[in-house]
This record gives structure tokens, sequence and C-alpha cells, in this order.
């Protein structure tokens, strides 16, 4: 390999050969069983997760690959997993490598996908959804058209839809409401969260989540938009004072297939995936929604912190004013820069889908 390739490519090209490797092992046992012998041959799956560290991760998804699935296979079904995060491989870079067939299966945050294809993020824009409930609403209201545009535009079978805690905002210095973050340096994520901070003043900085914590530390920002147990893993609380509650986001994950890769399986196999995957999401939904209210206890202290640790944070309650400015600043900034990156035809399946349940309605862009 050309030691003057740039090294995002000298990784992408590696990972291609080691799953390209992977996957021909993992085809030579996945023959087709014969008339003589019904049951399928055993198979070793090779599975990329979520954020490592995280609980999403630890308590759901790694034990389910590792030893739910053989468990519930017999042993006839396994699988290795390894966070995205560890395996060298840029979040910014799952879709696509998911639709080449180099990871076979993956997990891919939205968040970061949407630079790929805008629309996978409509369900999780900056202020769409205030609180979980209305979150389930907007995914249940769009899954047909993400199931379909995964696999019509990116080769990739959808198998689960997870999400993080309500990522909430971390500040070193105090604020009463959302307009004190006029001038901030603020952590983001995605371009959505940048269209929040700058309508409300503020300064974006895109900063990977494993460098959030170094980051406030050495000064280069003064917030933070992340988990509210996310930070406190992380250690923000430690590195913060005020944590405004209002969710800006949720930070969902596809979890899927490459379509070659998953029209490989034997029916068996896919058919136990089906049944079993639905059933790792609602623990992961579960999980989030309980680490919403505990991440926050714990940032502020307060005696329901259970599994994180206890920090001193003063709590920055939504006000009916900052409620207010969430409507306007999501018909007036987010939903209108989210159609300009998406294209025209965004704002008739925002409209058929996420309009009905939302009350937000999506105006064509004049040309």
């Amino acid at each position: 390999m050309p030691r003057n390739m740039p090294r995002r490519r000298r990784t992408i090209g590696s990972w291609a050969l080691a799953w390209a490797l992977l996957a021909g092992t993992s085809a030579a046992t996945a023959t087709t069983p014969s008339a003589t012998a019904p049951e399928p041959a055993p198979l070793s799956l090779r599975v990329v997760g979520g954020l490592a560290g995280l609980n999403q991760y630890t308590r759901h998804e790694e034990p389910f690959w590792a030893r739910e699935l053989p468990r519930l296979s017999g042993g006839r079904l396994r699988a290795e997993i390894v966070p995205f995060d560890r395996a060298g491989i840029r979040g910014q870079d799952m879709l696509r490598l998911m639709q080449l067939g180099v990871v076979p299966f993956g997990t891919a945050l939205l968040s970061l996908s949407t630079a790929q294809d805008p629309l996978l993020g409509a369900p999780d824009l900056a202020g769409l959804s205030p609180d979980l409930p209305s979150l389930r609403r907007h995914l249940a209201a769009f899954r047909p058209v993400l199931e379909r545009t995964l696999r019509e535009r990116h080769g990739i079978e959808l198998l689960a839809v997870y999400t993080y805690p309500a990522q909430m905002t971390f500040c070193n210095r105090p604020l009463s409401s959302l307009s004190d973050l006029a001038g901030r340096k603020v952590r983001i994520s995605s371009p959505t969260q940048a269209d929040w901070i700058e309508a409300l003043g503020g300064v974006p900085v895109t900063t990977p989540f494993a460098e959030v914590n170094a980051a406030m530390a050495a000064g280069a920002m003064d917030c933070a938009i992340t988990g509210s147990m996310s930070g406190n893993t992380i250690g923000l609380h430690e590195r913060t004072s005020h944590l405004h509650t209002m969710p800006v986001t949720w930070g969902m994950a596809i979890f899927g297939a490459n379509s070659a890769a998953w029209q490989a399986l034997p029916a068996p196999w896919k058919d136990l995936l089906r049944q079993q995957l639905p059933r790792l999401e609602q623990s992961i939904w579960l999980e989030s929604d309980r680490e919403t209210g505990e991440g926050l206890a714990c940032n502020v202290g307060a005696a329901a912190c259970l599994s994180g640790r206890k920090g001193r944070m003063t709590e920055v309650r939504e006000t009916p004013a900052d409620a207010r400015r969430r409507r306007e600043i999501f018909e007036s900034t987010v939903l209108t820069r989210w159609l300009q990156r998406c294209g025209p035809a965004c704002a008739d399946t925002w409209n058929q889908t996420l309009g009905p349940v939302s009350g937000f309605t999506a105006r064509p862009l004049r040309p």
C-alpha cells in the first residue's frame, strides 16, 4: 500500500481486507442445510457496536451478541462484537462501510450519518422531541421511510433502532435559560445541533465524544451537548457547574446488516434475529429512559443516583420562555436548514410522516 495514501483510505482499506477475510470465513460456514441436515450450519458473525464504555454497549449490545445469542441458538450462532470507536472506525464512516459490506453487521449513529444522507436524521432533529414519548411517536411515524431508504439507497437491512439518553447542555458557568448560551462555544455532534446553537447565538464546536472532557478541561468550549448519563460517565460533572435539562436531541442509532450479508444468512438465523433484536431494542430504550433521569440525579448529587458518580451541578429547568423558543427555533431554523440539506422531496416526506404527529409543517423551499 503506498505510503502517501491518506490515513482515512488506509484505515478503510485495512478494514475492507479484514472484513473480507472474515466474511469469507463466515460464508464458508453458512452453508445451506441439505435434506438430510435440516439444521443450519454453525455460524460466527462479526458485529460492530455503538460507543464503548456507555451502558447501551456494556449492558445490552455486548451481552446480547456475546452471550444471549449463543444461548438462544444452542451455541450454533455466535458473534464477536467490538465498539466502533475502539475498532479504528470513524462514526462518520459506518454507514458507508456497511453499504460496502466491509462491516456486514453494524451500529451507525444517525447524527454522524446525516452527512451522507440528511433524510436519515429527520426523526431526531434538534428541538423536535422534548421527551421520550414524543421521540417514540416520531420514530414510529418515520420508521417505514427509514427502512425503505436504508434498503434502497444504501443496501442496508434495518434490524433495530436504538437511542441514547436525552442530550442535555452542560456548561462551566451559570446560565438561567437558553438565551444565556449566546456567545458561548458549545460542543455539538451533528449539523442539526449546530443549527440549534447558532439560532441561540452560540458558537458550535464539533468534537468527538471521546474528546469532550479533555476539550472542556483545555478551555476549548464553554458548554457541551451530550447525554445526561454519558456526560457523567466521562466526568463532565467535574468540569461543569450547570446543566440545562431540555433535551436537544436523543442520539438515535440504527443497527443494520449489509443486504448481501443478510441474504446470505440461513432462514432460521434470520428468523431468530428478527425475533430477538426488537427485544434488544426495547431494552435499550428502557435503559435510555432510566438513564436520562438517573444521569440528571447523579450530576446534581441527588439520592436517586445509583450507578453513576455524584456531582454538585445546578439543574436548570426549561422555562415557559424556553419552551416557546424551542418551537420557534425548530420551525424557523432547524427544519428549514434540514430541508436545505435534504432537498425538495424531503418536504413532502416530512409532511406525510412527521408533520401530522409533530405539528410542524415543512414548507418547500423556493428555488
